[in-house]
């Protein structure tokens, strides 16, 4: 058996709450200057998706695939 098997539904629930706990004390809210670093990079990651899918259509329209 595995030791997953052998521990109690209680037990792991108990243990993944502990965890999320020491997660949510790790956390920290990014000032201003991360934030605007964070939403530019996505929405550069979001435009070079954007920009490859249209790029892909279009190709696709062009040959009719």
């Amino acid at each position: 058996m595995d030791n997953q098997e052998k521990i109690g539904a209680g037990t792991r629930l108990k243990s993944f709450f502990s965890q999320c706990v020491r997660v949510w004390h790790l956390l920290k809210k990014p000032d201003k200057e991360e934030f605007q670093t964070i939403a530019k990079v996505s929405a550069i990651g979001l435009g070079i998706v954007g920009a490859l899918g249209f790029l892909i259509a279009t190709v696709m329209v062009f040959f009719k695939i």
